[in-house]
């Protein structure tokens, strides 16, 4: 423990050209007397610490004790700052790894670039979760993450419906969307077929051969995971898997399975600046695509697929009079009744 202390007093003060014994004892988590002792020992080990008395002393290195980044420019280096969530690595049980690393690449970098974490750290800062929500970690996920790093088998249980599915599993990488983590895995070969499947009925037994037959990849939310643990086999990792194009396929492809209705529209011109924001993306896409030309007002009509007659009521509402439901009917007389509730509250214009 000592040692590693150590290491960090010698990098903390590559970091930086002087640190009071204040500083450092903050930096360590000890106290001044370790700081002062700490120095003396990498004196003695041949480590030039030399310490300064007075208001403006402090600890420091003698001049050229320092290991250099060459080729790094300043872009590159405030670059390297940025790249990770803080909470996420947080969640994943890296922050001590990460900081570690940050230190280290800070105390390597040339003078003329020490102030990269900090020009970074001013200027962005990246919040993952969504609004509205309390974040929250699941249990499992420090030890999902050790596994994708290491290349090593998991036995896991996760929750599928009403029934808990017990799977060994290729851990390949995980995602976070919107505060809630994901596992693109593989289930290993025919061998993992004969794991347990607890209240199984034809339905999950179907899917679960399908999955197994495939041999492809797939994705769990860490939060279903019921328990986990690493096992001993580690897996040949697919050279040509490629984590961020299959999440954006998968992501893509989950959108429009459960787009299963369809609504015909009218949209006038504003209603269609403002379509993307009020329905799926993926589905204002493909019907801003496919749309008639506009009519002598400039309105559009297109087919818009939504999820269902009641989630598309909810949201085509946002539109309000930019938007006209042509079909289906039963939609369109939703509209025309709240319409009429509308103009009973508000009275019309003019009377």
């Amino acid at each position: 423990m000592r040692a590693a202390r150590l290491i960090k007093m010698v990098l903390l003060l590559q970091s930086r050209p002087t640190m009071t014994a204040s500083e450092l004892a903050r930096e360590l988590e000890v106290s001044e007397r370790t700081v002062t002792r700490d120095a003396q020992a990498l004196s003695e080990a041949g480590v030039p610490v030399y310490a300064e008395r007075g208001r403006a002393g402090g600890y420091r290195l003698v001049g050229g004790y320092r290991t250099r980044l060459t080729g790094l420019a300043r872009g590159e280096a405030e670059a390297l700052f940025l790249s990770g969530v803080p909470g996420a690595l947080r969640e994943m049980g890296l922050e001590d790894v990460a900081s570690a690393a940050r230190l280290k690449v800070s105390a390597a970098l040339l003078p003329s670039l020490r102030d990269a974490p900090r020009t970074a750290a001013q200027r962005f800062h990246l919040d993952a979760p969504a609004w509205f929500r309390e974040p929250a970690a699941p249990a499992l996920l420090p030890l999902i993450a050790d596994a994708v790093w290491d290349d090593r088998c998991v036995s896991a249980r996760y929750r599928r419906g009403e029934s808990e599915v017990a799977r060994e599993l290729e851990p390949y990488g995980l995602v976070l969307k919107a505060g809630v983590w994901y596992l693109c895995a593989r289930v290993r070969g025919t061998a993992s077929g004969a794991a347990a499947e607890k209240g199984s009925g034809a339905a999950a037994e179907k899917a679960a051969a399908a999955e197994r037959r495939a041999g492809a990849f797939r994705t769990y939310r860490i939060d279903r995971f019921v328990g986990a643990e690493a096992l001993k086999d580690r897996f040949s990792r697919d050279g040509d898997f490629d984590l961020p194009g299959f999440w954006g396929a998968q992501a893509e492809r989950f959108a429009r399975s459960i787009l299963r209705s369809e609504v015909v529209l009218r949209l006038s011109p504003a209603g269609v600046r403002a379509l993307p924001h009020a329905v799926d993306p993926v589905a204002a896409r493909d019907a801003l695509g496919c749309a008639a030309r506009p009519d002598g007002d400039g309105w559009v009509t297109l087919t818009l697929r939504v999820e269902s007659e009641e989630v598309a009521h909810t949201q085509l509402r946002a539109l309000g009079p930019e938007a006209e439901v042509v079909s289906p009917a039963a939609l369109r007389e939703r509209f025309t009744a709240e319409a009429a509730r509308l103009t009973a509250l508000y009275g019309v214009p003019g009377e």
